[in-house]
């Protein structure tokens, strides 16, 4: 067997492994320290096993992952949510349909200094349910946009999955940042627009609220503006190098933290409950990250990426068939897996085959543009079945709610997705102008 056809052998058998739900950082590690064993042998591969799970979490630039998500649980535990959904209600409730809208609005404001899809969505809920269930929104509604409403969380910078993909490609934080702020605002007018169309269509579906007198608007805005300044100083402090990307998430860090505490809506169990909760996700993170080291390692031997790429090379398809090849087998694995799996584990594939084309952009965009056309894609994979993870978290606040309704509530996002999708495509710029590398 040569080593090319053990690399596609093994990577079928992880993915297999994975759907038969073995945790994914196991899945690749075991394929990927067998597969290395079998063509360097196993004296290097022990020789790996000692050194590779230290390098890999040992690097200062990881430091990132923890800060940020702490960020994503102080804005959690310190009620932020409420105060951005109470704002964006003022302003949209009394809209057929609006106090939907105005959930959307509040997930792409709480995803702005969460980064975190389930968090995002699961916050959410607990302050919009109840909203939308007093004025006798559907249970499709209800759950579908709050499930959709979540994946803003990982677009909207700061995104955990981008920082990962910026360290898996060696790309910069701050371009990948500014990159997704243009899909980011499609993304929540997308959104925004499916619940105008759904309600014109099933007026039931999200009746009008009332309406907010201008005083109430103009006040609310006093809970939105340091939230915005955060994610100013953040994201802009990152790119104008007057911070590095971790000193940004540790500012962001105790920015969130800061106005959580002095807002009266977070003390010390709070503090605990998120450097709890920080610890065991991004234990979780890292644990994967070991796991792809092992595999990255054994791709990197077997030479499946470049063979792949010659393959595909001598098809002789245009580089946007290729690219639109690549986004519907994303979307098919949405269905079954994880999204940061996903990245893990198909971007050292497909990258470098993505790279070698030409779609008269510079080439240093390419990687840019990919890594947010995919993140886009594993997005649309939160909240489609069977898997959906965004829909079964939401569902399971709402258990009245059958499971079928919520999947049916999704539909008019899912297409919205597919449109933004379509415009990623057509236009790079959507995602290469702001981060200045179109």
């Amino acid at each position: 067997m040569s080593n090319i056809e053990l690399g596609v052998l093994l990577f079928g058998a992880m993915m297999l492994l994975i759907v038969l739900r073995m945790p994914i950082a196991i899945s690749m590690m075991l394929c990927g320290m067998f597969g290395f064993a079998m063509i360097a042998g196993w004296q290097p591969m022990i020789g790996l096993l000692s050194e590779a799970p230290f390098s890999r979490v040992a690097s200062n630039e990881l430091t990132v992952i923890p800060l940020f998500v702490l960020m994503g649980q102080f804005a959690t535990e310190g009620g932020i949510s409420q105060a951005l959904y109470r704002a964006a209600r003022a302003w949209l409730g009394h809209f057929r349909g609006g106090i939907a809208m105005a959930t959307i609005g509040g997930c792409a404001a709480f995803g702005a200094i969460c980064g975190s899809s389930v968090a995002t969505g699961a916050t959410m809920a607990a302050v919009a349910m109840p909203e939308m269930r007093r004025y006798g929104y559907s249970g499709a509604l209800a759950t579908g946009v709050l499930a959709a409403g979540g994946t803003l969380g990982i677009l909207i910078p700061p995104s955990i999955i981008l920082v990962i993909y910026a360290i898996l490609t060696e790309q910069s934080l701050a371009h990948l940042f500014l990159a997704a702020f243009i899909p980011g605002m499609i993304a929540t007018l997308g959104y925004a627009l499916a619940v105008f169309f759904y309600v014109r269509v099933r007026p039931d579906a999200g009746p009008a609220g009332e309406r907010s007198g201008w005083g109430e608007r103009i006040r609310s805005l006093g809970t939105v503006w340091p939230v915005i300044t955060i994610f100013l100083v953040v994201v802009g402090g990152i790119y104008l190098g007057v911070f590095t990307p971790t000193e940004g998430a540790a500012v962001g860090a105790a920015s969130t933290g800061l106005l959580s505490w002095f807002a009266g809506t977070m003390r010390l169990r709070g503090i605990g409950n998120a450097m709890l909760e920080t610890a065991k996700i991004s234990g979780m993170i890292y644990l994967i990250l070991i796991g792809a080291e092992f595999y990255s390692s054994f791709l990197a031997l077997s030479l499946l990426p470049q063979a792949l790429s010659e393959w595909i090379g001598g098809l002789g398809w245009s580089p946007y068939s290729i690219l639109i090849g690549i986004v519907l087998l994303y979307l098919v694995l949405g269905c079954v897996m994880d999204g940061l799996a996903m990245i893990l584990l198909t971007v050292p594939v497909f990258l470098p085959v993505v790279v070698a084309l030409d779609f008269g952009i510079p080439a240093e965009a390419v990687p840019i543009w990919f890594g947010i056309l995919i993140l886009i894609v594993v997005e649309v994979g939160l909240i489609t079945p069977p898997i959906g993870i965004n829909v079964y978290v939401i569902n399971s606040i709402a258990p009245d709610v059958p499971m079928t309704d919520s999947f049916k509530g999704i539909v008019p996002f899912f297409l919205s997705d597919l449109v933004r999708i379509a415009i990623i495509i057509a236009f790079p710029a959507t995602t290469t102008w702001l981060a200045g590398v179109g």
